[in-house]
Formats: C-alpha cells, structure tokens, sequence
C-alpha cells in the first residue's frame, strides 16, 4: 500500500467541500452566540452576576418584547393562512401547471427581500405620499389613513410589511407537505363515503398539522428577528425588542452592556425555542410521511 493511499485514508477529502459551512457557522454562530450567553451574566468587574437578566423586568424592555410577539404572532398566523391558501390553490386546486413554476421563482426571491429596499417600496406604495396612496386621494377623494386607520409607520404596518417575505416563506415550506399528500388517500375517503370537507378535517389536514404548526414557528421567529425593516421603515418610534437591542448596540443608551447583552440574550431564548419547535415538528412529518 503507498503512502499516498494511506494518508488519504487517514484524511477523508470529502469532508473539505463543507469546511467553509463550519467555518463560517463557527465564526458569525456559534463564537457571538456564546459571546452574547456570558455577556448577558458578566458585571462590569467580570464576575458572575443575574443583574442584567433582573434589569429586563423594566416597562419599556418588557413593552418591547411584547410588541415584538405580537407583531411576529400577526405576521406569522397571516402568512401561515395566506400562505397555505396560495400553495394549496396551485398544487390541489386545479389552477394551470405553468403557474407553478413562476409562484414559487417569486416566493424565493421575495422570501428573501428584506430590510432597507422592503421599506422603501412600502412607503413608495402605501406610504403617506405613496402611489397608491396618492392615487386614491386624487381619483376617488380617499385618503386611506382617514378610511381605513391605516398607518404604516404602526404595529399594523410592520405587519403588512412583513407579510412580503412570511408569504412566500410559507408557500416555499408548504408545497411540499402538499405534494406529499397521497391521492389514494383521497381515493380512499371518497369511497368510504367522505365528502370533500370530511376529508380535509379527518385526513388531511391532522398529516398536515405538524406541517402547518412548525413553519408558523418557523415564520414567528423570521419576524421576530428581523430588525432592518423595521428601523428603516419607522426607526427608534416602534419600541420592539431588535430595534431596542439595534440602540443600545449602537449608543448604549440604556447605560449598560450587560443589559444590551441580556436583551440579545431573551431574543435567543425566544428565537430558540420558536426553531426547536419547528425542527421537532418537522421530523414528525418526515416520519408520518414516510
């Protein structure tokens, strides 16, 4: 045996193709994650301390946390149901084959498309001088804030605005629970009697569920991380956990590092428990559907 075998036997090759992978999951993952875990328990002498974790317990910092759960529960639910309607109405519902292809060529894009360009098309549309919002007022004399309440530079906006990218999302991770729907199970329910709605409540959607259930984690912890839309489209005025953590990373107006570290902390607890739902769910499905 050569030499040359033999070190290549003791040095598998294949594994170089993912170095980089593990590289960059260890220097922008896993080293500022860790570096956030013991800064959020660090005093200023360097010692063990619960302070910053106690400092959380203030009204603006719990008032941004549930701002930022409300905001990620809303967009989460919408494009869940938006979402699931879209995928469903291409894959089962009889639309023409063609109109795949291109629906799901968006939902990559746009499931992408975030931060400071998303802001500026929103405000450009339905902002206060937007096209369409400028359009209504001078065609038909609707001023859309007056009519409808509307304010993008809201909860309710960021919202909307998040729905850009958590639909396509959704349609992108759906799809294929759709396509793994069986038509002999539907075969089956047909002639035992079942009527089309009989069959999505007792068959369906029960194999769908853990499905649905994980991307809307999935789709709660997207927006509930997101902080560039949200501060390009309304800055320091929306008082949610990101933008609040974005401040205190920028000027530490709150005065303390610890308590930045602490913030960023809670959003990785929360965040985490989101993902590991979805990962638990999702294994679920792989196993029902094999």
């Amino acid at each position: 045996m050569s030499q040359a075998t033999s070190l290549s036997r003791r040095l598998p090759t294949q594994w170089l193709g993912v170095v980089p992978f593990f590289l960059f999951a260890l220097l922008f993952l896993i080293l500022p994650a860790l570096s956030i875990v013991i800064g959020a328990f660090r005093g200023p002498d360097g010692g063990f301390t619960l302070a910053n974790i106690v400092g959380l317990n203030t009204p603006t910092i719990r008032n941004a946390y549930w701002v930022s759960i409300y905001v990620s529960f809303w967009s989460a639910l919408l494009g869940c149901a938006i979402g699931f309607a879209m995928a469903a109405a291409t894959v089962l519902g009889g639309l023409p084959r063609f109109i795949r292809s291109p629906l799901l060529t968006f939902s990559g894009v746009a499931s992408n498309f975030a931060g400071l360009p998303l802001a500026f098309a929103f405000i450009a549309t339905v902002g206060p001088a937007g096209l369409i919002t400028v359009w209504l007022r001078t065609e038909f004399g609707i001023n859309l804030r007056a009519a409808t309440g509307f304010n993008l530079f809201s909860t309710t906006g960021l919202i909307a605005t998040y729905l850009f990218f958590q639909v396509p999302l959704m349609i992108l991770i759906i799809t294929p629970a759709l396509d793994a729907l069986r038509r002999e199970w539907r075969e089956a329910a047909e002639i035992l009697g079942a009527t089309g709605a009989q069959y999505w409540r007792m068959v369906a959607f029960p194999i769908l569920l853990p499905s649905l259930l994980g991307t809307f984690a999935l789709l709660f912890a997207n927006s509930f991380g997101a902080v560039a839309t949200a501060f390009a489209l309304a800055g320091p005025q929306l008082n949610i956990a990101p933008i609040l953590l974005f401040s205190q990373i920028r000027g530490d107006v709150l005065g303390s590092p610890g308590l930045g570290y602490a913030l960023a902390f809670g959003m990785i607890v929360i965040t985490g428990l989101a993902n590991a739902l979805y990962l638990w769910l999702r294994a679920r499905t792989e196993r029902w559907q094999k």
